[in-house]
């Protein structure tokens, strides 16, 4: 059995592949509706993902950004399809009114540890739109406690280590 054969075979099931440098596009004629932009991660950029909500984006370094004022510009998609671009001063993002974007744009410029896990964040940021917000730190401290009860101490541990990456963060921007 050859593979390329077997891939050929499967892209006819599934439908067109289009493919560029930036973006990859998955269409499928049986459910149009279904079509998604995706962002490729290239060298340029702190992060290219989304969540649950169809939310997709990309965020690179905006050319004024410094050391002591990093700036992000975050574009993509929304929930329901529409582009957007945000400009992102990290030293401005609130952990107790936050956006996704906003969320995702400090744990990449702050490299916070991920564990094996795509993000650092409690799982309900996955279900947030462009628009919405969370007070960041009680959706850990519930979490946490909800892990606590589960009996699932590795994950309790993993979000009170994230939780605290995020304070402390937010505490030496202050001082």
């Amino acid at each position: 059995m050859r593979i390329d054969s077997e891939v050929q075979r499967a892209s006819g099931v599934f439908g067109k592949q289009q493919c560029n440098n930036k973006t990859s596009t998955a269409e499928n004629s049986a459910f149009p509706q279904s079509s998604k932009k995706v962002y490729l991660k290239t060298d340029d950029m702190l992060f290219s993902g989304g969540n649950g909500t169809g939310l997709s984006f990309y965020i690179k370094y905006a050319e004024e950004s410094t050391e002591e004022n990093p700036v992000v510009i975050a574009k993509g998609v929304d929930e329901n399809g529409k582009e957007f671009e945000q400009k992102i001063n990290i030293n401005d993002i609130n952990l107790r009114n936050a956006s996704f974007v906003e969320m995702s744009a400090l744990e990449a410029h702050c490299n916070v540890d991920r564990g094996n896990s795509l993000t650092s964040f409690p799982q309900e940021t996955g279900r947030m739109g462009l628009n919405d917000r969370c007070d960041l730190v009680s959706s850990f401290e519930k979490v946490i406690q909800d892990m606590k009860k589960l009996g699932k101490y590795d994950l309790q541990m993993f979000y009170m280590r994230s939780m605290n990456t995020y304070l402390n963060l937010a505490k030496n921007k202050k001082a």
